[in-house]
């Protein structure tokens, strides 16, 4: 078979000559490079020009998109076609709901991570019928070349790797003001999106017909607009759909925030001292793959049963302050807010590695950081020493944000199951008869839950057993499903 090879060029830096392979640990292009992220392209900040003072347009003259550089579509291109084959679920979707087009007239506001997996999911809304705009809902996930290869292909994207805050606000903004298109559907992933348009365009978000959140972090404000009779519309809660709980939280974090942590700092895991704060769905895949590799792990909790759950599963339960001189890597997974504290940070020991696998920017309080008596040095693109006046340093991931999105890729299986279960949603939402869904947070149905694992079992080659009529009548339930009641915990 004949090998297909790609050579990325890289501009050298004066007088050094071209880029070898080798890492570089000094600040330097290659600080930017797919060592320390997951995307083989470098920031908007490399050429020193904000994408926003750029005037760009795709082979077709298409410019409704702000994106690094239009350029790397090809690159990006690839990298989507790639996740496609380790996305099957979404495909077979794709394939089955093509021709019926049930988001036909939808106008949907995306606001997630940008990635090749991202990708898949945004064409196959295209597919089925959809109109959507695009932005990030992390300033360091998105993968430039993706970006590039959306805005390529006629979706309107608005994000880049490095945005600043106010880059942030605005990308989303450019997704909702758009002169003859009005959303009538929101993908969410944290809230953003969700929260500016209802605080700046309150008449428009009356006109949503539901919103979809993925984020424990979004969830959570879903449920106060809520409780205070702020949420005029309905929403479907993925986050804790079974397909999305059990198996994105759990199995892609597993592997991500090893990849995370290698790629950033090529830390050796055995016989490390690590605490990870929060042992829900995300912290115990953080755990299982530490032990897995030899690690010491500690958990914070503050909830008895998570707790005692982690004692069963062989964990110390722990508080951070009794542990925290001694511990080699600080993990927070909790969705809370000042988890670790200036005071936790303070007596951190030297060469301590602190990371957040949480959705939200707030567990590490890293505004505290920001002192005169404290100096920042960054070693490479996402990967920064915190140095304290006696000389003892840290080593802070992300600057406190999302580290496996930020710092390394995700399985693009595992964001198939996610991407199908949005998918549904979606089109559960924006089809259902008036007075299904109320101005309420609901969980996505069961049957759907099923249908998003059932897509992906030929995958596997795996065969389902069926139930005869007797055992069904037996357990009072449906030959073809749903199998479990509402309540049940898998």
């Amino acid at each position: 078979m004949e090998e297909s090879h790609i050579t990325f060029k890289t501009t050298p830096l004066s007088g050094r000559g071209t880029r070898t392979k080798r890492r570089s640990r000094s600040l330097s292009t290659s600080s930017a490079d797919s060592y320390s992220s997951g995307s083989y392209s470098s920031s908007s900040e490399d050429d020193g020009v904000s994408p926003r003072e750029k005037s760009q347009q795709n082979t077709t003259g298409f410019n409704d998109f702000c994106v690094a550089n239009i350029n790397q579509a090809a690159f990006g291109r690839r990298e989507i076609e790639i996740a496609e084959q380790e996305m099957p679920g979404l495909i077979l979707l794709r394939k089955r709901a093509e021709n019926d087009k049930p988001l036909k007239g939808a106008r949907i506001i995306g606001c997630t991570h940008i990635t090749a997996q991202l990708a898949v999911l945004i064409e196959s809304l295209g597919a089925l019928g959809a109109s959507v705009r695009w932005s990030a809902c992390n300033i360091h996930s998105t993968q430039n070349e993706v970006a590039a290869a959306l805005a390529e292909a006629g979706f309107p994207i608005f994000a880049w790797r490095g945005e600043t805050e106010e880059d942030f606000w605005w990308c989303i903004e450019k997704c909702i003001m758009n002169d003859g298109w009005q959303p009538n559907m929101i993908l969410d992933d944290g809230g953003d999106a969700t929260h500016v348009l209802l605080k700046k365009w309150p008449d428009t978000f009356k006109l949503i017909k539901g919103i979809v959140e993925e984020s424990i972090t979004g969830v959570h404000r879903l449920y106060q607009l809520s409780k205070t009779g702020k949420l005029t519309v309905p929403a479907m809660n993925v986050n804790d759909s079974v397909t999305k709980i059990k198996f994105d939280n759990l199995y892609c974090c597993r592997e991500s925030i090893l990849d995370a942590l290698k790629r950033t700092t090529d830390i050796m895991f055995g016989g490390k001292q690590v605490i990870v704060c929060g042992y829900g769905e995300v912290g115990k895949g953080c755990c299982a793959a530490l032990r897995g590799l030899g690690a010491v792990i500690y958990v914070a909790e503050v909830d008895p049963i998570c707790a005692l759950q982690a004692c069963m599963d062989g964990f110390r339960v722990v508080t951070l302050e009794a542990v925290v001189r001694h511990v080699d890597i600080v993990i927070t997974a909790t969705g809370n807010k000042n988890v670790v504290c200036r005071q936790h940070l303070d007596r951190l020991k030297n060469g301590c590695v602190v990371c957040n696998m949480g959705h939200s920017n707030t567990e590490i309080d890293v505004n505290s950081l920001r002192t005169p008596d404290l100096t920042w040095e960054k070693v490479k693109r996402q990967v920064d020493h915190i140095i304290w006046p006696d000389g003892k340093r840290i080593v802070l991931l992300a600057e406190g944000r999302l580290v496996n999105l930020s710092c390394s890729t995700v399985p693009s299986f595992v964001l198939s199951i996610t991407a199908t279960t949005q998918a549904l949603a979606l089109i559960e939402l924006y089809n259902a008869p008036a007075g299904r869904y109320k101005q309420d947070v609901y969980l996505l149905p069961k049957k759907l839950d099923e249908y998003v694992a059932t897509l992906h079992l030929p995958n596997f080659d795996a065969h389902l057993t069926e139930l005869n009529d007797d055992q069904a009548r037996y357990l009072g339930i449906n030959k073809a499903g749903p199998f479990k009641p509402n309540y049940y915990r898998y």
